[in-house]
């Protein structure tokens, strides 16, 4: 099943950091997650909500 897309509240994005680094994120629409360059790693977003949990990012290539 395909998750519907939901934009993401500018304002939230530019609060969140990176809990490893706290560095910024980026934000990746057609993916639905969070990106860490600092760290390497995705965030996903689910039904809207950020999961900052570092067992549930995915590492980067």
């Amino acid at each position: 099943m395909n998750e519907a897309i939901v934009t993401i509240d500018r304002r939230m994005l530019e609060a969140l950091v990176c809990p490893i680094t706290q560095a910024p994120l980026s934000y990746d629409a057609d993916r639905q997650e969070l990106i860490s360059k600092a760290a390497n790693l995705a965030y996903p977003i689910r039904g809207g909500i950020p999961i900052m949990l570092e067992s549930e990012a995915r590492k980067l290539d």
